[in-house]
């Protein structure tokens, strides 16, 4: 017998069937919409009409928010809208309108709270200009990423914001080149009409290794990130730190991801070899949170063995039995810079691209501390 499904002739026992259709409902036509599972109807813009004593294309005018309204109709038809409660259909006025008022927000790791703190300023600024944010992960996967633009585009998304994701694949630079889009933390986009929203990551790498040196630390060792913009800039600027303080010779880099366990695995590698390193600065604060585990079950103490410094200063970096050094990059501060230039795209998308990059600074907290004595010089 094949596999194929056939449509039964008559319900079985439990199955819900629809509703019938009544006389009064067949004259309402297409604006009775009959609610999931047969249940009650949806309201619609007829019944608040009616419910509100106007016609219905002042209900329109009403939910459109147009000003050519007095005041004591406008609360008429609000009020009937709350008591049927009644939404207004949002593919209906994309296609009067021409636009959806949403925005595709593509996160490389949801896991991060860097990314996450950068989404409330995102969120905060959109929802100032009447936009709404739809959220996709891409998890540092190409197909992920792929499947998430694709959803984002059947859906009629104003703009994209592509976050800690490089614009490379074809279905990528596709979307971006006929969508207002805005790419953060990445520099080399290769697009133009791309707006972009960098941190200054070589100068926070300085930060985090100057700061290190003037507490008597010399083994300074360095976790790098997956292959990124960031990545890249916060293990150059690492690299020239050491090398402007003579500590060539004391330069190690292990390569990681950007999670914690990643940052576990690396710090094991790093602290199991001879001579051990001092400290270590870690590409964001996940990997550095697990640099702390590894140094924890090695048992060494932090910061009186080891000094350990991570990168974003996200809330887990405050909190307080963690209370770590971090370079602080303005992620919320970020979010609404990315919302005001892809706002200024969607009114004109044929602008040349700009680039607005901030200024990270050091906050120091318990995880860094004098080297040890044995080890300065």
């Amino acid at each position: 017998m094949g596999s194929s499904v056939r449509a039964s002739a008559r319900p079985a026992a439990g199955t819900i069937r629809p509703p019938k259709i009544t006389p009064e409902a067949n004259r309402q036509g297409s604006d009775l919409i009959v609610g999931p599972q047969g249940g009650r109807p949806r309201p619609t813009i007829r019944n608040v009409a009616e419910r509100a004593g106007v016609s219905k294309s002042l209900v329109s005018l009403v939910l459109r928010g147009s000003p050519h309204v007095s005041e004591h109709r406008r609360e008429a038809v609000l009020q009937a809208a709350r008591e049927l409660g009644y939404r207004p259909n949002a593919v209906a006025r994309s296609l009067v309108e021409g636009r959806t008022h949403l925005v595709g927000a593509l996160v490389a790791d949801l896991h991060n709270p860097f990314y996450a703190e950068f989404l409330d300023g995102l969120q905060e600024s959109l929802h100032g200009e009447g936009l709404r944010l739809l959220i996709g992960s891409g998890r540092w996967n190409p197909a992920f990423e792929t499947e998430a633009v694709e959803a984002f585009l059947e859906l009629r998304v104003d703009g994209l914001v592509l976050l800690g994701v490089v614009p490379a694949s074809d279905s990528l630079a596709e979307a971006a080149a006929y969508t207002p889009t805005v790419v953060v933390g990445e520099r080399a986009v290769g697009l133009s009409g791309v707006d972009i929203v960098i941190d200054d990551d070589e100068l926070g790498a300085r930060l985090a290794v100057d700061h290190l040196v003037q507490l008597g630390h010399r083994a300074i060792a360095h976790i790098e990130g997956p292959p990124s913009s960031a990545a890249r800039g916060r293990c150059e600027g690492y690299l020239v730190a050491m090398r402007r303080h003579g500590l060539v010779s004391y330069i190690q880099v292990e390569s990681s991801d950007f999670s914690e366990f990643g940052g576990y695995r690396a710090a094991r590698d790093i602290l199991s070899g001879t001579p051990r390193p001092t400290a270590i600065f870690a590409p964001n604060d996940v990997v550095a949170v697990g640099a702390l585990t590894a140094a924890s079950e090695l048992g060494l103490r932090v910061p009186e063995d080891l000094s350990i410094v991570g990168y974003d200063n996200t809330h887990i970096a405050a909190v307080h039995h963690i209370s770590l050094t971090s370079v602080d990059q303005p992620r919320r501060a970020m979010g609404r810079s990315a919302a005001g230039l892809l706002c200024d795209r969607i009114g004109d998308p044929g602008r040349v691209g700009r680039v607005r990059q901030v200024t990270p600074h050091l906050v120091v907290r318990r995880s860094t501390g004098p080297a040890p004595s044995d080890a300065q010089e």
